[in-house]
């Protein structure tokens, strides 16, 4: 499948264009910020850029400057009435930027896609559910961590056994969570501004979330530390760079136990 990065606010619209697209294509959610953006391009290496314009006028607009120096062969797609475009419109002149006029039907987002990854709608359906029936039943984990490198590792131990998401911050887990619902998160204790301990106090706080599994992974191997990772209960913990086997072999323990 081919990767998605959608870029906006989790509001019902996203929500709606996450949930259809996500039948064809591998969609990652992102926050309308320059900064997490630049992250989460190195992490997914996305296909395409879809962008949505509600509350454009809020969008940080260094986005666009930073998708055309950095990233000018990637495609482009925004989505906004034509009042929330206007804003934009200068940068629509590029090739790499197309804007779709809202209220636009699924299917219409969907052949523009298609199109401008210069693909056949009937055959991404075909592939899309040839790949549901290869991975229908498996669990999903969200693995959290500022450190890109760390993220893509963890990928690539987990994939082949589980559906994985990423996530660059607290925030972004938070965000994600919504969106949907891991069986289990793999969260970085050390982490800037929304470290481990704020992100898993957030999630303990939400009634939906609140029965999580959650793994603590730290690089910092002392007493104290450990205690502190401890005193927070944690469905486990892993120093890192974790072990695949050992990793795996937890993960399968802690989620038999809560399908029991």
């Amino acid at each position: 499948m081919k990767k998605i990065l959608l870029i906006g606010k989790l509001n019902s619209v996203v929500k709606e264009t996450n949930t259809f697209l996500s039948q064809f294509f591998h969609v990652q959610l992102c926050s309308e910020n320059a900064e997490v953006l630049g992250g989460m391009l190195k992490i997914v290496n996305p296909d395409l850029v879809l962008i949505s314009l509600i509350g454009a006028y809020g969008i940080d607009t260094s986005m666009f400057f930073l998708l055309s120096d950095q990233y000018p062969q990637t495609p482009v797609l925004t989505i906004g009435t034509k009042e929330e475009s206007s804003t934009f419109f200068k940068y629509y002149e590029e090739s790499q930027f197309e804007n779709l006029i809202r209220p636009v039907e699924n299917t219409v987002i969907m052949n523009a896609v298609c199109r401008r990854l210069g693909l056949k709608k009937e055959e991404v359906e075909r592939e899309a559910a040839a790949e549901r029936g290869g991975t229908q039943g498996k669990k999903r984990i969200l693995v959290v961590d500022d450190n890109g490198t760390a993220l893509r590792t963890m990928k690539a131990m987990l994939e082949d056994s589980y559906e994985v998401t990423l996530a660059i911050s607290g925030a972004q887990a938070m965000t994600s969570i919504g969106k949907k619902r891991p069986d289990l998160i793999l969260l970085d204790y050390e982490m800037p501004i929304c470290d481990g301990k704020m992100t898993l106090e957030m999630i303990r706080a939400d009634e939906d979330m609140k029965d999580i599994p959650v793994v603590f992974l730290t690089a910092v191997n002392n007493r104290a530390n450990i205690e502190a990772v401890l005193k927070l209960k944690p469905a486990g913990y892993f120093l890192k760079p974790a072990v695949k086997d050992q990793l795996l072999a937890e993960i399968e323990k802690i989620l038999s136990s809560t399908d029991s």
